[in-house]
């Protein structure tokens, strides 16, 4: 028993240090800073002490808090480029290019540190799409569509050929392909003796065929029998039609196919044409006319090469002119089935054509009218006026041949609200240098059309006329003896021959009137100081001051008008008062003179009586004055 108690001593201490150690696991020393960093931080050395310090991704203290760091705050465009959205995950944020446009590292998602930025889809050029053709605008960014069409010959059973560009950058190509159209030939048959008609037969047709139509024709004849020829014809027709040009009594074997690119399964047909001696129309034979000026005819012989004439009889007319008549005839030989002849016949005429086959023992004719356009060429060349009012060109017609011209003449003066003046007229000429002479109004502005009726072109021209002397207004004129002068009436003219300036008063002497001229330029000079003379001009008044009625002037009122003095009669005179009207346009002055009144011994007028006597009563009033102040 006594070892136990000293055992137990022996253990004691061991059993103390055992405790220290488990207790020093569960308390952390107060200098240990690295055991109390955040969840989301690292304790790092800095300095020579232990810090704890928030992750990359997070902000704070490093030891009691670190939160997430929102890096998308500032903006997608700041943080990831342009053409970005920012995404923003705890720790951490990443970049996605918006739509059209991708990532240089080819990827949904980046983060912009390797620099990777995003750039505009752009898929470049269409792919080639084997026989269709590129057609319209299209884009080459995302979702741009690009159309295609299937080359003639061939078409897209499925429909529409598209490619549209993806988000990788390159075209989607359509499923869709242009295979060869195959078209069927059918049912040929013939109508009318030379004319064919037949089917087809397609998947669809998209555009107008071409086909090839080779002929040969043999006959029994043993001499240039044989007749071969190959025709083209475009149509857009189910059942197309062409009427042929061949033989009478002739064994021919058509071939009927389409022109390349197309393809088709080709029809032959043989046949044989009738053995009329012509391929009558009404009795005689086909006459067609192309190019307005050409004939065609469809006459066929039996023999073939034979010659044939014709006689053809041509007579034209222009209804509007009475004495034109243009007339040929010639006989023409020729051993073409089908003769073409082009006939030299004037423009904007009226033709009758008469022709006869003339055969050996029988002649057939037919007629046809040719009714030709007028000519787009300008006929009428070098216009000029002269005397004003007349105009002189050049006609490039034919010489001897009789035209017809038509005028169309506006008229216009700027200065007289509502005056027109129109005129439309024809005239005749077989002239190649016509000239006319028009009824124009003085003092206007004209545009005259002139055009031949054989052109569709007309040739404009202006011209100006000049103003001649203006109108005298309705003046009551009257002579005056001994008597006081009254007061004159003016009325405005009326514009008529141009536009009106000024209207003045003129005092004349009648010794002077054998050498005055209404239009001497050099009026006020003839009136001035300098001068001799005793007249002058008593008022000058412009147009736009004198009123539209009647208006009253007093001679010797000693009252300016314009720039003029209205300065007394001298007594015992003998004048002519004269109203002299000026018109004035395009730096031409015209002048017009009518006497107001004839004075015949003149004394004081009216205003100038009352004058002398108040002045003569304040006379006599001022010396009785002076009498009264004397006494």
């Amino acid at each position: 028993m006594g070892r136990g108690p000293r055992g137990a001593r022996s253990l004691l201490p061991l059993l103390l240090l055992l405790g220290l150690a488990q207790g020093s696991t569960a308390v952390p020393r107060a200098d240990d800073v690295c055991a109390t960093c955040h969840e989301h931080a690292t304790c790092q050395q800095r300095d020579g002490r232990k810090i704890c310090m928030c992750n990359y991704g997070f902000v704070g203290n490093g030891r009691t808090w670190c939160v997430d760091k929102n890096e998308c705050q500032l903006g997608a465009t700041v943080v990831c480029g342009n053409h970005t959205s920012c995404h923003n995950t705890l720790g951490g944020f990443y970049c996605v290019c918006l739509e059209g446009y991708r990532a240089t590292n080819n990827k949904k998602t980046f983060i912009p540190n390797d620099g990777t930025f995003c750039t505009e889809i752009r898929c470049g050029s269409p792919p080639e799409v084997q026989n269709a053709i590129l057609v319209g605008n299209h884009s080459s960014s995302l979702g741009g569509v690009a159309h295609y069409v299937c080359q003639e010959g061939f078409e897209s059973p499925g429909g529409k050929i598209d490619s549209v560009c993806t988000e990788k950058g390159t075209w989607r190509e359509s499923t869709f392909t242009c295979i060869e159209i195959m078209t069927e030939i059918k049912n040929v048959s013939v109508f009318n003796n030379t004319c064919l008609r037949w089917q087809i037969s397609s998947g669809r047709i998209i555009s107008k065929i071409m086909y090839v139509i080779n002929l040969k024709g043999q006959r029994s004849d043993p001499v240039e029998s044989i007749h071969e020829e190959t025709i083209n014809l475009t149509t857009d027709s189910r059942t197309p039609e062409v009427c042929l040009t061949l033989y009478q009594g002739t064994n021919y074997t058509v071939n009927i196919s389409t022109a390349p690119p197309g393809r088709s399964v080709p029809a032959i047909l043989g046949f044989q044409t009738a053995e009329d001696d012509f391929l009558e129309d009404d009795g005689i034979f086909n006459i067609s006319v192309f190019n307005e000026t050409c004939l065609k005819l469809r006459m066929h012989s039996r023999k073939v090469g034979s010659e044939q004439m014709y006689q053809f009889k041509v007579l034209g007319q222009r209804w509007y002119l009475d004495n034109f008549y243009h007339e040929t005839s010639f006989n023409f030989t020729t051993s073409e089935p089908a003769p073409e002849v082009c006939l030299d016949l004037y423009p904007a005429t009226d033709y009758t054509v008469n022709i006869t086959w003339l055969g050996p023992s029988e002649q057939h004719s037919v007629q046809i009218t040719i009714m030709t356009a007028p000519t787009v060429k300008q006929t009428i060349r070098n216009i000029s006026v002269f005397n004003e009012t007349c105009l002189r060109w050049r006609s490039m017609k034919t010489a001897g041949i009789e035209e017809m011209y038509l005028f169309r003449i506006w008229g216009q003066r700027w200065y007289q609200k509502g005056y027109t003046q129109e005129m439309i007229f024809n005239t005749t000429s077989s002239s190649q240098s016509p000239e006319m002479c028009l009824d124009l109004h003085p003092g206007a502005n004209y545009n005259v059309s002139l055009q031949a009726l054989s052109s569709e072109l007309p040739v404009v021209i202006s011209l100006t006329t000049q103003i001649t002397g203006p109108p005298v207004p309705e003046i009551e004129s009257f002579i005056v003896r001994r008597g006081h002068l009254p007061r004159l009436k003016l009325k405005k003219a009326k514009e008529r021959n141009g536009p009106i300036s000024s209207y003045q008063v003129l005092v004349l002497p009648l010794a002077l009137q054998s050498i005055f001229s209404c239009d001497y330029e050099g009026a006020t000079s003839f009136f001035s100081n300098a001068s001799n003379t005793d007249g002058y001009v008593a008022a000058e008044l412009l147009a736009k001051d004198v009123a539209d009625d009647t208006m009253e002037i007093s001679i010797g009122d000693r009252l300016y008008y314009g720039k003029y003095y209205n300065a007394p009669l001298k007594t015992g005179n003998d004048y002519h008062i004269v109203l002299r009207i000026t018109s004035e346009w395009n730096k031409v002055r015209r002048y017009s003179c009518a006497v107001l009144a004839q004075v015949k011994d003149s004394s004081l007028t009216l205003e100038q009586m009352v004058g002398v006597g108040l002045g003569s009563i304040a006379f006599v009033m001022a010396l009785a004055f002076l009498s009264f102040l004397a006494v």
